[in-house]
Formats: C-alpha cells, sequence, structure tokens
C-alpha cells in the first residue's frame, strides 16, 4: 500500500516527515545496527519518571535464574480494591523500556484508579520469542499471585500495550486462556504486531511514516529468530490463531495508512464472530503511532478518549474470578 502525503492528516505530517527521517534505516543490517543505537540511548532512561509519578522496582525469578525487571506505578491516595493493569511496552519487540510510556499509565490512573505493573521484558535482540511472551506471562503470574498486597482486586486483572505490545497483549491473553492459571478481565492491544506473514494489503509496500513494511519485516525477522518464515504459533504471532473464544473483552484502534490495519480489522472481526465485546476504531490519516508521535492533534486525542471511555466502561463492568489454585 503505496502513502501520499495528502493521505495523512494534516496534523500529523510534519511530525511524521520528521521522525520517519531520524528513524528510518536503509537496509537490515543498518535497523539492527539502530536498534543496539538507541538500546543504548534508551537505557539511559531508566530510572527516570514523570513528574508526580508514584513508582517502585521490583525484580521477579525467571525459571533459568535470572532476574526480570518489573516497575509498579500506583495512585498516591488509594491503595486498596484496584483494577491491575499489565502493560507491556510498544517497540517492534526490538527496543523500549516501561518508562517511556509513562504518559499513558497517567490517563489511565487519571481515568480511573489502578495498579500498572509494567514489565522490562526481553527484547529480541538480546533473545528471540518466546522470551518476550514468557517475560509477560511471569509478570501475569506474579500481579496475580500478589494481588491483594498490592491493593489490586484479583477478579479485574487486564492487560494492554501498545504496536509489539499489543501484539503481546493479544499473544500473552491466547496464551493465559490455554494454560488455564489466570483470567484476565479486559484487554487493549492497541494497533498491535500481530501478523508475521505480512499478507494483508496493507501490511505490504507500506511506505508510511514511522513503521513501514521494511522495519516491519526486519522486526519480524529479530522476533522470530530462525523461525521467520516458517509456521509459527499464535503465541508468538496471534493472527495466526484458529480459536478466539474465551477471550476477554477487548478495546483497540489502528490508523488507516499504516501497515497493521489489515490485521488489526480482521483480529476485531474474529473476535468478534467468536462472541467477543470489542470496541474499535479505524482512524483516517493515521500512521503508527500517531498518538504518541502528537499526542495534541484532534485524531490523537479523540483516539485518547475512545481508548479511556473504553477501558472505564470495562473497570464498571468487566470482571472475571480466579482459579483457586494459585491464591
Amino acid at each position: 500500500m503505496k502513502v501520499t502525503y495528502a493521505m495523512i492528516d494534516k496534523e500529523l505530517r510534519l511530525k511524521g516527515r520528521i521522525l520517519n527521517i531520524l528513524m528510518s534505516s536503509s537496509s537490515e543490517d543498518r535497523f539492527l545496527k539502530d536498534m543496539l543505537k538507541r538500546k543504548k540511548q534508551i537505557e539511559k532512561r531508566k530510572g527516570k519518571h514523570l513528574e508526580g509519578m508514584h513508582c517502585r522496582e521490583e525484580w521477579i525469578e525467571r525459571k533459568d535464574g535470572s532476574k526480570q525487571r518489573m516497575l509498579i506505578y500506583r495512585p498516591h491516595h488509594v491503595q486498596e480494591n484496584l483494577p491491575g493493569i499489565l502493560w507491556l511496552h510498544g517497540g517492534g519487540y526490538a527496543q523500549g523500556i516501561p518508562e517511556l510510556f509513562e504518559n499513558m499509565y497517567q490517563k489511565l490512573m487519571d481515568t480511573s484508579n489502578c495498579v500498572i505493573i509494567a514489565p522490562d521484558y526481553r527484547l529480541s535482540i538480546e533473545a528471540p520469542y518466546p522470551a518476550a511472551l514468557e517475560d509477560s506471562y511471569d509478570a501475569l503470574l506474579w500481579m496475580k499471585q500478589h494481588a491483594k498486597e498490592l491493593g489490586i482486586r484479583s477478579n479485574q486483572l487486564m492487560v494492554g500495550g501498545e504496536s509489539a505490545g499489543g501484539g503481546l497483549t493479544a499473544a500473552l491473553t491466547l496464551y493465559a486462556r490455554d494454560q488455564g492459571e489466570v483470567n484476565i478481565a479486559f484487554q487493549m492491544p492497541l494497533y498491535p504486531m500481530i501478523d508475521d506473514r505480512m499478507i494483508t494489503e496493507s501490511a505490504q509496500d507500506n511506505n508510511a511514516p514511522i513503521w513501514n513494511s521494511d522495519m516491519n519485516e526486519w522486526a519480524w525477522k529479530l522476533y522470530l529468530g530462525e523461525n521467520y518464515g516458517k509456521e509459527v504459533s499464535p503465541y508468538a504471532s496471534a493472527a495466526r490463531a484458529t480459536d478466539y473464544s474465551n477471550l476477554p473483552p477487548t478495546v483497540t484502534f489502528v490508523g488507516d495508512v499504516e501497515p497493521f490495519r489489515d490485521e488489526t480489522i480482521e483480529y476485531v472481526k474474529q473476535l468478534k464472530e467468536a462472541g467477543i465485546p470489542v470496541e474499535f476504531t479505524l482512524y483516517k490519516g493515521c500512521y503508527h503511532g500517531f498518538d504518541i508521535i502528537n499526542p495534541k492533534a484532534k485524531v490523537s486525542q479523540e483516539a485518547t478518549l475512545f481508548l479511556m471511555k473504553s477501558y472505564k466502561y470495562a473497570v464498571e463492568h468487566y470482571f472475571t474470578e480466579q482459579h483457586a489454585t494459585l491464591e
């Protein structure tokens, strides 16, 4: 899908063009080098938080004995009986840290008080799939097991994330459903990266700003490693799932000029056909991550309002009890 300048929302054009110049990679080798370089730059942000954010760090042990860092965000005053949200950051599975998405955490807490668990999962440039999924599931189990001390009500565990974090969200809800150890009440996979096959119209030959077809292919190669181009699990690429039943109610949105447009639309279709409540909006003239790139644009504010309304509705209406085995 060829994207022209005129197809992009007027308020998004300038920032999209500037960031595209700064972020685009000319080759697969260059992409990997850029990811490694940005990782070093981003890691300097670790431990630096938005003013007023209440955050503490926690380390949990993986099965191999190594440690995973997690950040726990909570409101200053309300201490108990809150929804718990596992938020999985974006970055093409190859970069990012939880600290970069604190604006989202603040908006969620301002909309309805909650506790947010944000894992610093392993990136594809360190370890390919299933490392990120395993880390995400470990964090989900930990949130359930420590719900009481965290002030979280165990019947309202939620999962969300943007881009690769949205892809992890979709994969994690499938995995959690099949494992049967944690019941998730609601999910928020925003413009999710969920189809490694890149077979849709929007995923092919897409030259939109911020994230295009080349970058998407290179990122999937890093994430899947030696399994790229093969038949992979829906826990790696959620669009490959054939059973969407018994998944949690969902909210998502996507821009109409970005590579993930069609796979998001198909994902929503499959969820609805399985009887899952879904709130979805397609935003005209929007490239990948538009709400983060230019949050003051009218269309970004509309998307944020849509998400927060759906989240508030979920807090008021969606609950699912946990099994007693891990309590």
